[in-house]
C-alpha cells in the first residue's frame, strides 16, 4: 500500500492540466510492484493536499474542493486503470477529529465554529469520496475502492456505567466517518452530535442521493495502539498515534510509550465486521 501525492499531479490543485513528470514517478512505482508480483493499494489523500488550494479556497471548506479532487481521480485512474485494481480514497479520514489543516487542508484561525467547519469539511469529503467511488466503478469496472479509518479501540477504565458510556460515544466519534461511506447515510446519533456541538450542515439537493448511491467496496483500517477513556480524565498517561491515553496497567508499552495491544486488534476487527 502506497499513496499517490495529489501536489504532485496537480502541484495547485486546481490546475487545468496534470503534471506529466509525477504521473510518471508513479507508473514507474507501480511497474516495479508489479514486476515483482506486488499488488499495488493505492491511498487517493494522504496529508498531501496542494498549498494552493488551502490558500485560495480554504481547503475542504470550500465545496469547488469536491471537484477539484474528483478530477484528480479522473485522472489516476484513467492512467494506471490497466495496473491497479485497489484504491482508498482518504488516509484515516477520521483524523478530522484532532487535526484540521493535515487532513483537511483548513486554516481555523479566523474560524469560529471549528466544529461546524469541521463536519463541513467532513460532507465535502463524504461526497467527494462517493464521486470518486463512481468514477472509479466507471473507468476501471473491475477495481475495488475502499475507505479508511484510524481504528483505537477505546475500553472504560472502570465498569462504572459513565466510563463504560464514554467508551461508546469516544468511539462513535470516529465511526461515524466510516458509517456514511459504508452505509450511505448519517447514522442515527449524528442528529444528536449535531446538536450538542451546535453544527449545521449546509446540504444541497441530491447530496443525500449520492452518498447513498456510491458507498465503498471495503472498510480498510490503521491500528497501532489501545487507548482508555474515562469520565474522570484522570490518570498516569502515555503515548499514543497523535493523542496519548491513560495508562493500562495490563499491558506493555514500546519504546515510543504507545501500548502493544493485539488482543485489541483482534477486538476491534470483530466490532467493525
Amino acid at each position: 500500500r502506497f499513496s499517490i501525492a495529489w501536489s504532485r499531479i496537480f502541484p495547485n490543485g486546481d490546475d487545468t492540466q496534470p503534471n506529466e513528470k509525477g504521473l510518471q514517478f508513479y507508473e514507474e512505482v507501480i511497474d516495479e510492484c508489479l514486476k515483482y508480483g506486488i499488488e499495488p493499494l493505492v491511498t487517493l489523500s494522504h496529508y498531501e493536499f496542494p498549498l494552493n488550494l488551502t490558500l485560495v479556497y480554504n481547503g475542504w471548506l470550500n465545496r469547488k474542493t469536491i471537484y477539484f479532487f474528483e478530477n484528480y481521480c479522473k485522472t489516476v485512474f484513467t492512467r494506471f486503470k490497466d495496473k491497479v485494481k485497489y484504491w482508498i480514497t482518504f488516509n484515516e479520514i477520521n483524523v478530522l477529529n484532532y487535526t484540521l489543516y493535515a487532513s483537511g487542508g483548513v486554516i481555523t484561525n479566523e474560524i469560529e465554529n471549528v466544529e461546524q467547519a469541521r463536519y463541513q469539511v467532513a460532507h465535502h469529503q463524504f461526497l467527494a469520496s462517493a464521486l470518486a467511488v463512481k468514477a472509479c466503478h466507471d473507468i476501471i469496472p473491475k477495481a475495488k475502492i475502499g475507505a479508511m479509518l484510524s481504528s483505537a479501540i477505546k475500553y472504560p477504565l472502570t465498569s462504572h456505567p459513565e466510563d463504560v458510556l464514554e467508551s461508546l460515544v469516544d468511539e462513535n466519534k470516529s465511526l461515524f466517518y466510516t458509517d456514511v461511506q459504508v452505509r450511505g447515510k448519517y447514522p442515527s446519533y449524528a442528529k444528536r452530535m449535531f446538536e450538542e456541538k451546535n453544527v449545521h450542515l449546509h446540504m444541497e439537493n441530491g447530496d443525500e442521493e449520492l452518498l447513498a448511491t456510491h458507498t465503498v467496496d471495503f472498510l480498510s483500517i490503521s491500528y497501532y495502539s489501545s487507548g482508555i477513556v474515562s469520565v474522570q480524565k484522570e490518570g498516569e498517561r502515555v503515548g499514543g498515534n497523535l493523542i496519548g491515553t491513560i495508562k493500562n496497567p495490563y499491558l506493555e508499552v514500546s519504546e515510543w510509550g504507545w501500548q502493544i495491544d493485539p488482543i485489541g486488534l483482534r477486538t476491534t476487527l470483530n466490532k467493525l465486521y
